[in-house]
């Protein structure tokens, strides 16, 4: 790979894994060939993004390529041996300053399997790298599941499960969906990193939901039995009488399911006052400060 890798991600050298991830999402959303079909340029942007994350979202490959640059990233690069032929061309350099000619050979072709002979040898067939991906998901496809298609630089269109209950951060990885691996070797893993779209009226605290609901002076006065939607479908919620603004109510077992645990659903009560003006409404509401037990403000000091 020609480029730099942190000049491709817009990153500096300096950059930890947490930037790192985040100039990759931005850029891989971007560049998606979803998102730009037919854009030949946008879709070798997106590779060329996709495969500088495989190795700087890696922190060993990231390593060998803050050590060892380009060479690095050659199939089957083992930087144990390149640190060895630096040491041995180190020695070279210092014989023959001493005037000594060189009295050994270093197949450098060692350094990526290659080489035959000598101490250095292949070490045989070797599992290819892991590739990474990062996928975004809104709160229904995360709380119910969803299968989705990713595509992946040298891998083409991969079909992808996710399960019930996913969150930001969680991983899912497919085994041999990665690179294919050295001298018949196996393939590496393709590593999935997921990513939750907030939604408009829905909070997410673990497994647990909250919903903000609106409800009348009326209802929130005498009590109510309303309809609250869930992701399992409608239910009523009964409403206490006097309840306030900010009583969280809860629907037990309505949350989010991931394998044998279950969730919680916390309706959060908002009162809303009428929009329209009515002259006995308001006379009505003049009377009912009589039917407060104390001031509603009595607690407030600064």
């Amino acid at each position: 790979m020609a480029d730099n890798l942190y000049e491709i991600l817009g990153v500096a050298k300096t950059a930890d894994t947490d930037a790192i991830r985040k100039a990759y999402r931005k850029l891989a959303r971007e560049h998606h060939p979803d998102v730009n079909p037919g854009d030949k340029k946008s879709e070798d942007t997106f590779k060329r993004v996709a495969a500088a994350y495989d190795v700087l979202g890696d922190e060993k490959k990231k390593k060998a390529y803050d050590e060892f640059g380009d060479a690095s990233l050659s199939g089957g690069f083992d930087a144990d041996k390149a640190r060895s032929y630096q040491q041995w061309q180190g020695g070279q350099q210092q014989r023959g300053a001493r005037g000594f000619g060189n009295e050994a050979e270093f197949d450098f072709s060692e350094l990526f399997g290659g080489g035959r002979g000598g101490g250095f040898r292949s070490r045989g067939p070797a599992r290819g790298q892991d590739l990474s991906a990062s996928v975004e998901l809104d709160l229904r496809q995360a709380v119910e599941g969803a299968e989705i298609s990713l595509e992946i630089p040298n891998q083409g269109t991969v079909r992808v499960r996710i399960p019930p209950g996913a969150d930001t951060g969680s991983i899912i990885r497919l085994a041999g969906k990665g690179m294919p691996g050295r001298q018949g070797g196996p393939h590496g893993d393709l590593v999935i990193e997921t990513e939750v779209r907030p939604h408009p009226f829905l909070e997410r605290n673990g497994l647990d939901l909250s919903l903000k609901l609106p409800v009348t002076i009326a209802e929130a006065f005498n009590g109510a039995s309303v309809e609250v939607p869930t992701f399992d479908g409608p239910v009523l919620l009964k409403i206490p009488p006097r309840s306030q603004t900010g009583a969280k109510l809860r629907l037990r077992g309505k949350g989010i399911a991931r394998k044998d645990q279950r969730g919680d659903f916390y309706a959060v009560l908002l009162v809303r006052m009428p929009d329209r003006e009515d002259e006995a409404l308001a006379e009505a509401l003049a009377k009912s400060n009589e039917a407060y037990s104390a001031p509603v403000r009595k607690e407030l000091a600064l």
